[in-house]
């Protein structure tokens, strides 16, 4: 996804000079009902703004409705089969039904949903009342799409004990285990005392059966209880997303309180206290406090706190949130930086005290690029992870990706690494203009992408600026979660053989483009408060070399399995996506400064070829497709355990995986350094991660590539007058 303003200005000047006259006003309506403005506003931007529209016809109304009845009930444990037979009466009316704000399907679906969801709050604690059989052969199966609905209440009671019966037998078993591996002794060993400390008694299975079902029924009271914040409005969201993903799986509807996360997801950063919540019975319950955050600053709560009531600065009383839906408390704690917010709140051990926070931007860490130095041989290689290609949606001079790499590449050669690897893996994009710009970083100027968008001329978006910032060996991991302008990047220094591209057969395969499109800015007057935003697909993006990475995603030049090389997670996977296809390609020169590119790529193709912790890793992926495709459970308790300990000592093999060792050396760069003797959460967060790079393959191998990956004499030169 991108925002460029040059297109979103396009965009809407397009659009608003050919409709000038279709401006949208709420008094245009004799009937004010927002869903009906809603319907309206979006399939107009639709049909006018999306790359490819779609007819509104038979077909695509056939699929919202499957889709959508599918999203309210995916499990199949609320709809009967009269619900659906009399649902079918709007099966190929949909189409017409949007054209003209008729909102018959959506209302009666909505309707019988609340309506049986308030039966089967009456059937699952009759269900749960009861002891579990575990003794008795019966199973159930998992394959909910091909499951047909109940009949009757009769059937759908049996459905939910099946399914609550299978959601509880692995606790049971878990709580077995554990209570038959509790020791019954400790030997107090100080001062040499030998007295005998005796534990609890392990307990009957009588017991634990009654404790994992009770435990099921907490879930599924806190279940419902999260349902009954939801209003006609949140289902009617889900409704128009439906409608909205018939174009294409990447364009959506945001509703407000969407729209406000897709903007943190995007430039990694609030303004707020610096808290994760949820929602708990009536309770807002903090349950994490974000590292370098105020309310972490100044020790103002812990991770178990509830949060009663708020007060504004310029208010008196303060506003109880007991009860309140969590969107709504969320709304009155954050709010803009240096701003004061007093909360009362309730202690982990039951006191209630106020705090004062005065709040700011919080950054959250986990999104933004971090590095590591690697130590191999008395030798030193740079690693940087990236996790999404973030920029700030208000202001993109603020922080943003393209910079902190930049910054990140300087910190690393100043301890003279001899390569470097930029680690894209389960980086699912973000802005297109930072992967422009953190190519331009390993090239001197040139194309990095091409912009296609409908009855336009394609659009070359080039790196302008001839400074290098890193000219050394360049090494990119990818994986099948990396997406959109994680592509965009790994093609680039593809096509110019800049970078030697290591991961999985092939990336995600997102070749399409996104703008966020305000509804608001629609309206000439409103009285119905925030319609949210849509996020549409308005373009496709090419590589310099012509093709597309829509579906295709980009080919790993050294292809490495990993466990999940069989599950459907790419774009070829989804409903809708838009086609493959090519354009010419762009002018652009190949880097020549490597004197063995190619052959670098054989050695380690060879070197895979012959890995046999690759070889087991294969298999695992394999193994774990096998036991993924099955889809009958049994939930007799001995055949269980038969069965899952089968599976266990099966997967014993494989605990080698995370047992490898790579011998590679890793440690932070000096300014981090630094910040962890004052972030002791820093500390812990970097040796976790170095943890897992030192079980890392991939990067073992990235390593060697860096190793075998020689410059040009001429280009050994330079660097050494840059070094210098």
């Amino acid at each position: 996804m991108k925002i460029l303003k040059k297109n979103i200005l396009v965009l809407l000047l397009a659009v608003l000079v050919a409709t000038a006259s279709c401006s949208f006003t709420t008094k245009e309506f004799n009937d004010p009902d927002k869903d009906k403005l809603l319907i309206d506003l979006i399939t107009y931007v639709l049909q006018k703004g999306h790359y490819s529209p779609k007819d509104m016809n038979d077909m695509f109304s056939e699929n919202v409705y499957e889709d959508f009845i599918d999203r309210m009930d995916p499990l199949k444990r609320f709809f009967l089969a009269s619900d659906i037979e009399e649902f079918e009466q709007y099966k190929f009316k949909i189409d017409d039904q949007i054209k003209v704000k008729d909102l018959s399907f959506f209302n009666l679906v909505y309707s019988r949903y609340m309506k049986r969801m308030e039966e089967v709050k009456t059937i699952y604690p009759t269900i749960l009342d009861v002891p579990f059989d575990y003794t008795i052969a019966e199973s159930i199966n998992v394959d909910y799409e091909n499951t047909p609905y109940v009949n009757n209440e009769k059937e759908l009671k049996e459905r939910w004990r099946k399914q609550l019966k299978f959601s509880t037998i692995s606790n049971y078993y878990d709580t077995i285990e554990e209570n038959e591996n509790k020791p019954k002794d400790l030997e107090n060993e100080f001062e040499g005392d030998a007295k005998t400390i005796a534990l609890e008694e392990p307990k009957s299975l009588k017991e634990i059966e009654i404790v994992v079902r009770e435990s099921s029924k907490k879930s599924l009271d806190e279940y419902f209880d999260f349902t009954d914040d939801l209003e006609r409005k949140d289902y009617f969201a889900i409704f128009l997303t439906t409608i909205v993903e018939e174009y294409d799986p990447h364009t959506n509807y945001f509703a407000p309180p969407d729209r406000d996360r897709f903007d943190l997801r995007m430039s990694g950063k609030l303004e707020g206290i610096g808290a994760r919540l949820q929602k708990r019975n009536d309770y807002v319950k903090v349950v994490e406090v974000i590292s370098g955050g105020p309310a972490w600053r100044g020790e103002h709560i812990e991770v178990g706190d509830l949060i009663m009531k708020v007060r504004q600065e310029d208010e008196i009383e303060s506003v109880s949130i007991v009860g309140m839906r969590l969107d709504d408390a969320v709304k009155l704690i954050k709010g803009p930086k240096g701003t004061k917010v007093t909360l009362t709140i309730k202690r982990v051990d039951g006191s209630i005290e106020e705090e004062t926070i005065i709040r700011d931007v919080v950054e959250l860490e986990e999104t933004y690029a971090k590095s590591a130095l690697i130590q191999k041989e008395e030798k030193n290689y740079g690693l940087i992870n990236l996790p999404q290609f973030y920029f700030d949606m208000k202001d993109y001079k603020q922080r943003n990706a393209a910079i902190d790499i930049e910054k990140e590449i300087v910190r690393l050669k100043e301890q003279d690494i001899e390569g470097l690897i930029l680690d894209l893996r389960n980086n699912g994009g973000g802005s297109l203009r930072t992967a422009v710009e953190i190519a331009g970083l390993f090239i001197k100027e040139g194309p990095v992408v091409q912009v296609a968008s409908t009855g336009s001329k394609k659009e070359v978006l080039k790196d302008k600026d001839e400074a290098i910032v890193w000219d050394g060996p360049l090494v990119i991991l990818v994986n099948g979660l990396s997406a959109s302008a994680s592509e965009i990047l790994a093609a680039a220094m593809q096509d110019y053989k800049r970078a030697i591209i290591i991961g999985s057969e092939q990336t995600y395969g997102k070749g399409t483009v996104q703008n966020l499109i305000d509804l608001n800015q629609w309206l000439r007057k409103n009285d119905m408060g925030d319609m949210g935003a849509l996020k549409l697909t308005t373009q496709k993006f090419y590589r310099i070399n012509g093709g597309s990475t829509q579906l295709e995603g980009v080919k790993s030049d050294v292809i490495m399995p990993d466990r999940y090389s069989y599950f459907e997670v790419g774009e070829r996977d989804y409903d809708n996506p838009l086609p493959y296809d090519k354009i010419d390609k762009a002018e652009y020169l190949a880097w020549n400064d490597y004197i063995d590119y190619e052959e670098t790529i054989n050695k380690s193709v060879a070197r895979m070829k012959k890995n046999e912790q690759l070889m087991l890793i294969e298999e695992n992926a394999r193994w774990i497709k096998k036991r993924r495709d099955e889809s009958t459970v049994v939930l007799n308790y001995n055949d269980y355990k038969t069965d899952l300990e089968n599976r266990i000592d099966e997967s014993k093999k494989f605990e080698a995986i995370e047992d490898y060792d790579n011998t590679l050396s890793f440690q932070s760069l000096p300014y981090e350094i630094e910040l962890m003797k004052q972030d002791t959460t820093l500390v812990e967060k970097r040796e976790r991660w170095q943890k897992v790079l030192s079980n890392d393959i991939y990067v073992e191998e990235a390593v060697h590539v860096l190793q075998d990956l020689k410059l040009s004499n001429i280009r050994r030169g330079k660097v050494a007058n840059i070094k210098n």
